[in-house]
């Protein structure tokens, strides 16, 4: 009973952020050949965002004899960004492009309690627990590490900013958990942004991690959330309480592809930035990347990707989607001590 309340509350929720339902949907494409990450030979194990200028390839436009400007001495950031605005001046009114800079948090306390207890001893044992005599990983905080992450990708983004002359976000939106919150203000605080384009993140639910039984996607109140982020500003409705997770219950990929899909209807229904950036986590950037069509690309903590998207207005009824009930999790009454990493269905307990 618990876990369909969930996913009718989970379908509730999402019914109502899409303003076109029911007469026209919003359809996604990644334009590619434009970054490394596009390419099936690029391998995200090894790949490094800021060595590689946010991967973005050299090469030629189709809107480079109207840049209008030196283009020899005109970085390949400005070039992307007048190819652009090209492509969505020549767009029909039914779409339009938008680059998003999807990034994920820096180590989490939890990540680093999964390292040290081993894949299935967390799965199985300690994830559901709020943390041990040492550590606290419920709704997790950045571990030191994973702060310097975040401030690598600060001075990644001055770098960017002064030398690269990238366009930088225009609106920002972050996942409701802390580690997220966080690295989202070390990540864009101190940047010689535009006036006009400040960073005030608007909190949302829906870019949270994939809701699971390990406490670290618990999220805090909102009362808290203020207290520690007070100019951050939160979605309409967002509740005081956690709404969705509850212990030893777990949504379905299907569904957090659901709510993917549904919290991106949200944004490009009601803002129409070109540049948009999403602090979220590596399950929920996996299934955004799969809403959009891209593929697959893992990030380690701390890392980012942009992703240039065509947006299409289709006119009629979306594709029928269908939720499930949340599904309930097996655990271990002590931590198992194989350290397998196959090992994630609690069959390894003793």
């Amino acid at each position: 009973m618990i876990a369909s309340s969930i996913a009718c509350g989970l379908l509730a929720l999402a019914s109502t952020v899409s303003g076109t339902a029911h007469r026209s949907y919003l359809n996604y494409t990644v334009v590619k050949e434009l970054f490394l990450q596009d390419n099936d030979t690029t391998v995200a194990s090894t790949f490094n965002f800021t060595a590689s200028n946010f991967g973005l390839i050299d090469r030629k436009y189709p809107s480079d004899s109207s840049y209008g400007r030196d283009l020899k001495h005109s970085t390949q950031w400005q070039r992307l960004a007048h190819y652009i605005d090209y492509i969505n001046k020549k767009a029909r009114n039914t779409e339009r492009y938008a680059l998003l800079f999807l990034g994920r948090h820096g180590e989490g306390y939890h990540n680093a309690a999964e390292t040290y207890f081993g894949t299935p001893a967390w799965n199985c044992y300690w994830s559901e627990l709020d943390g041990n005599a040492t550590v606290t990983w419920a709704d997790a905080h950045l571990t030191p590490k994973g702060i310097d992450q975040a401030k690598d990708v600060n001075k990644f983004w001055k770098h960017l900013i002064k030398d690269e002359k990238i366009t930088p976000p225009e609106t920002y939106y972050t996942s409701p958990m802390f580690r997220c919150l966080d690295t989202a203000r070390l990540t864009f605080t101190g940047l010689n942004l535009p006036k006009r384009s400040p960073f005030i993140p608007t909190i949302k639910e829906y870019f949270r991690e994939g809701i699971s039984a390990h406490t670290c996607d618990r999220r805090s109140t909102r009362s808290y959330i203020h207290k520690n982020f007070p100019s951050y500003k939160f979605e309409k409705g967002f509740p005081e309480k956690d709404p969705y997770w509850r212990a030893l219950f777990a949504e379905t990929s299907k569904d957090q592809d659901i709510r993917s899909k549904k919290v991106l209807d949200d944004v490009f229904s009601n803002d129409d930035s070109t540049y948009i950036s999403v602090t979220a986590h590596s399950g929920e950037i996996a299934s955004l990347l799969r809403v959009l069509g891209h593929r697959v690309f893992g990030l380690s903590t701390g890392s980012a990707i942009p992703v240039l998207v065509k947006i299409t207005t289709i006119q009629g009824n979306a594709p029928a989607t269908t939720t499930q009930p949340f599904t309930p999790q097996k655990t271990c009454a002590v931590p198992p001590t194989i350290r397998d990493s196959s090992c994630n269905d609690c069959s390894c307990c003793t």
